[in-house]
Protein backbone atom coordinates (compact mmCIF):
# COMPACT_ATOMS: atom_id res chain seq x y z
CA UNK A 1 0.00 0.00 0.00
CA UNK A 2 1.19 3.67 -0.33
CA UNK A 3 1.51 6.06 2.11
CA UNK A 4 -0.74 9.15 2.16
CA UNK A 5 1.39 12.00 1.45
CA UNK A 6 0.55 15.30 3.30
CA UNK A 7 -2.40 16.81 1.46
CA UNK A 8 -0.58 19.78 0.10
CA UNK A 9 1.48 17.63 -2.01
CA UNK A 10 -1.49 16.89 -3.96
CA UNK A 11 -1.12 18.35 -7.45
CA UNK A 12 -5.44 19.55 -8.14
CA UNK A 13 -8.36 19.95 -6.16
CA UNK A 14 -11.59 17.96 -6.25
CA UNK A 15 -14.22 19.70 -7.76
CA UNK A 16 -16.59 18.54 -5.20
CA UNK A 17 -17.24 17.15 -1.63
CA UNK A 18 -17.85 13.74 -0.23
CA UNK A 19 -20.68 15.41 1.03
CA UNK A 20 -22.32 16.25 -2.29
CA UNK A 21 -21.35 12.77 -4.14
CA UNK A 22 -23.27 11.14 -1.06
CA UNK A 23 -26.00 13.54 -1.38
CA UNK A 24 -26.40 13.02 -5.36
CA UNK A 25 -27.42 9.28 -4.45
CA UNK A 26 -29.96 10.09 -1.73
CA UNK A 27 -31.65 13.19 -3.27
CA UNK A 28 -31.03 15.25 -6.23
CA UNK A 29 -32.94 17.96 -4.49
CA UNK A 30 -30.93 18.51 -1.45
CA UNK A 31 -27.94 17.86 -3.86
CA UNK A 32 -28.74 21.35 -5.36
CA UNK A 33 -29.68 22.84 -2.35
CA UNK A 34 -26.34 22.20 -0.51
CA UNK A 35 -24.40 23.00 -3.40
CA UNK A 36 -26.06 26.42 -3.79
CA UNK A 37 -24.70 27.16 0.16
CA UNK A 38 -27.82 26.49 1.69
CA UNK A 39 -26.28 23.95 4.44
CA UNK A 40 -29.08 23.53 7.57
CA UNK A 41 -27.59 20.33 8.50
CA UNK A 42 -25.27 21.57 11.44
CA UNK A 43 -28.37 22.15 13.52
CA UNK A 44 -29.41 18.46 12.59
CA UNK A 45 -29.94 16.12 15.59
CA UNK A 46 -28.72 13.44 13.50
CA UNK A 47 -25.32 15.45 12.36
CA UNK A 48 -24.66 16.19 16.03
CA UNK A 49 -24.67 12.51 16.86
CA UNK A 50 -22.54 11.48 13.61
CA UNK A 51 -20.06 13.91 14.98
CA UNK A 52 -20.28 12.58 18.19
CA UNK A 53 -19.87 9.06 16.99
CA UNK A 54 -16.52 10.33 15.19
CA UNK A 55 -14.87 12.06 18.24
CA UNK A 56 -15.24 8.93 20.57
CA UNK A 57 -14.83 5.87 17.79
CA UNK A 58 -11.36 4.94 16.83
CA UNK A 59 -9.28 7.19 19.09
CA UNK A 60 -5.60 6.50 17.48
CA UNK A 61 -5.97 7.20 14.24
CA UNK A 62 -5.01 10.08 12.20
CA UNK A 63 -8.56 11.83 11.98
CA UNK A 64 -10.53 14.37 10.03
CA UNK A 65 -8.24 14.32 6.77
CA UNK A 66 -8.53 17.37 4.99
CA UNK A 67 -7.40 17.07 1.37
CA UNK A 68 -8.68 19.68 -1.01
CA UNK A 69 -12.44 19.76 -1.00
CA UNK A 70 -12.53 15.86 0.41
CA UNK A 71 -12.58 15.12 4.27
CA UNK A 72 -11.23 11.34 4.96
CA UNK A 73 -12.70 10.45 8.64
CA UNK A 74 -9.72 8.83 9.25
CA UNK A 75 -6.52 7.12 7.36
CA UNK A 76 -4.90 3.24 9.28
CA UNK A 77 -1.75 2.09 8.62
CA UNK A 78 -0.40 2.98 4.91
CA UNK A 79 -3.11 3.46 2.75
CA UNK A 80 -6.34 2.81 3.98
CA UNK A 81 -8.78 5.39 3.74
CA UNK A 82 -12.15 5.20 6.49
CA UNK A 83 -14.98 6.61 6.54
CA UNK A 84 -17.47 6.53 9.66
CA UNK A 85 -21.07 6.15 9.45
CA UNK A 86 -24.31 5.75 12.15
CA UNK A 87 -27.09 3.21 9.82
CA UNK A 88 -26.74 1.18 6.97
CA UNK A 89 -29.36 2.76 5.61
CA UNK A 90 -27.63 4.60 2.87
CA UNK A 91 -25.27 2.26 2.33
CA UNK A 92 -24.71 3.03 -1.48
CA UNK A 93 -24.47 6.85 -0.54
CA UNK A 94 -21.56 5.91 2.00
CA UNK A 95 -20.02 3.30 -0.67
CA UNK A 96 -19.28 6.04 -3.75
CA UNK A 97 -19.00 8.85 -1.48
CA UNK A 98 -15.49 6.20 -0.44
CA UNK A 99 -14.99 5.34 -3.91
CA UNK A 100 -15.31 9.01 -4.69
CA UNK A 101 -12.31 9.71 -2.28
CA UNK A 102 -10.35 6.67 -3.34
CA UNK A 103 -11.02 7.71 -7.43
CA UNK A 104 -9.67 11.66 -6.53
CA UNK A 105 -6.31 9.86 -4.68
CA UNK A 106 -5.50 7.93 -7.68
CA UNK A 107 -5.99 9.96 -10.38
CA UNK A 108 -4.73 13.58 -8.85
CA UNK A 109 -2.17 11.93 -6.52
CA UNK A 110 -1.02 8.80 -7.91
CA UNK A 111 -2.22 6.81 -4.44
CA UNK A 112 -4.52 3.53 -4.78
CA UNK A 113 -5.31 3.41 -1.82
CA UNK A 114 -8.12 0.73 0.21
CA UNK A 115 -11.22 2.02 1.38
CA UNK A 116 -13.35 0.93 4.30
CA UNK A 117 -16.81 2.20 5.68
CA UNK A 118 -17.08 1.60 9.32
CA UNK A 119 -20.74 1.31 11.16
CA UNK A 120 -19.69 1.46 15.03
CA UNK A 121 -22.73 1.29 16.70
CA UNK A 122 -23.69 -1.71 14.62
CA UNK A 123 -19.70 -3.47 15.01
CA UNK A 124 -19.49 -3.98 11.53
CA UNK A 125 -17.11 -3.06 8.36
CA UNK A 126 -17.31 -2.96 4.98
CA UNK A 127 -14.42 -3.11 2.39
CA UNK A 128 -15.05 -0.65 -0.40
CA UNK A 129 -12.68 -1.18 -3.55
CA UNK A 130 -12.21 1.26 -6.81
CA UNK A 131 -12.10 -1.09 -9.99
CA UNK A 132 -12.39 -0.06 -13.45
CA UNK A 133 -15.91 -0.84 -13.46
CA UNK A 134 -16.67 1.56 -10.78
CA UNK A 135 -14.02 3.79 -11.67
CA UNK A 136 -16.46 4.35 -15.06
CA UNK A 137 -19.99 4.47 -13.02
CA UNK A 138 -18.48 7.25 -11.02
CA UNK A 139 -17.36 9.36 -13.76
CA UNK A 140 -20.97 9.50 -15.11
CA UNK A 141 -21.83 10.21 -11.53
CA UNK A 142 -19.56 13.20 -11.19
CA UNK A 143 -20.93 14.24 -14.98
CA UNK A 144 -25.02 13.80 -13.38
CA UNK A 145 -24.08 16.06 -10.24
CA UNK A 146 -22.09 18.77 -12.72
CA UNK A 147 -25.69 18.96 -14.54
CA UNK A 148 -27.61 19.09 -10.99
CA UNK A 149 -26.20 21.64 -9.64
CA UNK A 150 -25.71 23.74 -12.27
CA UNK A 151 -29.35 23.84 -12.80
CA UNK A 152 -30.91 27.17 -12.24
CA UNK A 153 -33.79 25.91 -9.89
CA UNK A 154 -33.71 23.07 -7.70
CA UNK A 155 -35.10 19.26 -8.83
CA UNK A 156 -39.16 18.89 -7.44
CA UNK A 157 -39.16 17.35 -4.01
CA UNK A 158 -39.92 13.95 -4.09
CA UNK A 159 -41.37 12.15 -1.09
CA UNK A 160 -39.16 9.52 0.50
CA UNK A 161 -38.55 7.64 3.55
CA UNK A 162 -35.47 9.69 3.97
CA UNK A 163 -37.67 13.20 3.82
CA UNK A 164 -38.94 12.14 7.62
CA UNK A 165 -35.24 12.98 8.99
CA UNK A 166 -34.12 15.40 6.31
CA UNK A 167 -32.65 18.48 7.67
CA UNK A 168 -33.80 20.14 4.30
CA UNK A 169 -37.42 18.60 5.03
CA UNK A 170 -38.83 22.72 5.81
CA UNK A 171 -38.04 23.65 2.60
CA UNK A 172 -39.41 20.94 0.52
CA UNK A 173 -42.51 19.84 2.44
CA UNK A 174 -42.49 23.18 4.67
Amino acid sequence: MDKIPFPELLSASPDYTGTQVNYYFVCKRKLWLFSHHMELEEDSDLVLLGKLLHERSYKRELKEVQIGRIKIDFIEGKGEIHEIKRSRKIEKAHVYQLLYYQYYLKNYAGLNVKGMLNYPLLKKRVEVNLNEEKEAELRNVLNDIDKVIHQEKPPEAVWISYCKTCAYRGLCWG
